[in-house]
């Protein structure tokens, strides 16, 4: 997906991290927690969250790690915490440093605990003893190969990214019709592979708690409200999510192919977000409300034609209606 292996010059030399780096202290946080009543929300229609990003897990990691950066320049070393960042392929270093093993999805596995883990390290100049990598524990398992919605996992370890939806729902640009029904009601990452992993779940019928306020947890959001905000106001209640260069845009892309898959006929709140899309300012949300008005069955809302090319390709290929 590029962000760290764009430039792995970088992303696999500690020493562009921390001059002189001998070692790096690698955490995990766990971030899989009960899933709220979502019966509880009003909105009618409702999309989910992918669980890291229920809240600000990294945080944490960032507060965790920082006690051990001081920790070691209290007693003169140089120490830089690194987490979510491209300057450091985390999964490579937590191999390495024995938490656990690369599973069939790609995902790194912690011993005894499953993959629902943030990871992040402290690079250091400081000589520490060094980690043996943890032995292979997927065996003949495919569940995550079989689980996954669209077939990314085309090898044990080998993920396309073009098919993750992780990915397709980050990623600029149009996405692909032929994956957006598999979107369903996701905005924001997919969880399918983990959801089926034997250590994963099984690490979760023993550890499943509540990690903090309610009111901070963000595992679904209205798509209909996010169509009716502003730039800023999407940025501000999303903006720890990767959202490409930043534009809300493609926040409301995905808004609008969730309704497609999701929103009743019925529901006059989502036909008349539809509606105001349909004449956005921006053609990649106009040619994604053609296909989610096409979907939903409100033809009767969409124009004859349009000044954007993407948005007339939607409009001579048109989605059937929802059953």
């Amino acid at each position: 997906m590029q962000f760290t292996f764009r430039n792995p010059a970088r992303s696999t030399d500690p020493s562009t991290i921390v001059r002189g780096a001998r070692s790096i202290i690698v955490g995990a946080v766990a971030y899989h927690e009960p899933a709220p009543d979502r019966a509880s929300k009003s909105q009618s229609t409702s999309a989910r969250v992918a669980r890291y990003a229920w809240r600000d897990n990294y945080a944490a990691m960032r507060a965790a790690l920082g006690a051990v950066a001081e920790e070691l320049k209290s007693v003169g070393h140089r120490a830089v915490v690194v987490a979510d960042e491209n300057a450091l392929v985390d999964r490579e270093a937590a191999y390495l440093a024995g938490l656990g093993w690369y599973g069939k999805n790609a995902n790194l596995l912690l011993v005894d605990a499953g993959s629902w883990f943030v990871l992040g390290g402290v690079v250091t100049d400081a000589v520490l003893p060094t980690s043996t990598p943890a032995a292979d524990g997927c065996g003949s398992c495919r569940r995550c190969l079989d689980g996954c919605p669209t077939g990314a996992i085309i090898e044990p370890g080998v993920i396309d990214a073009a098919r993750c939806l992780a990915w397709v729902i980050q990623k600029p640009g149009m996405v692909d019709r032929a994956l957006r029904e598999a979107i369903d009601d996701r905005i924001y990452g997919c969880d399918d592979c983990q959801e089926v992993c034997p250590p994963s779940t099984r690490s979760v019928r023993v550890s499943l708690s509540r990690r903090g306020d309610d009111s901070q947890l963000t595992a679904s959001v209205d798509p209909v409200a996010i169509l009716a905000m502003s730039d800023a106001e999407i940025m501000s209640q999303f903006g720890r999510w990767y959202i490409h260069d930043r534009e809300a845009r493609w926040v409301r892309r995905n808004a609008l192919i969730v309704l497609g898959n999701r929103a009743r006929r019925d529901d006059v709140a989502a036909r008349d977000a539809i509606a105001r899309s349909l004449v956005d300012d921006d053609p990649y949300v106009r040619a994604h409300a053609v296909w989610a008005a096409g979907r939903v069955g409100h033809t009767d809302l969409l124009p004859t034609s349009d000044t954007s090319d993407v948005v007339r390709a939607e409009l001579r290929d048109l989605p059937a209606p929802r059953g």
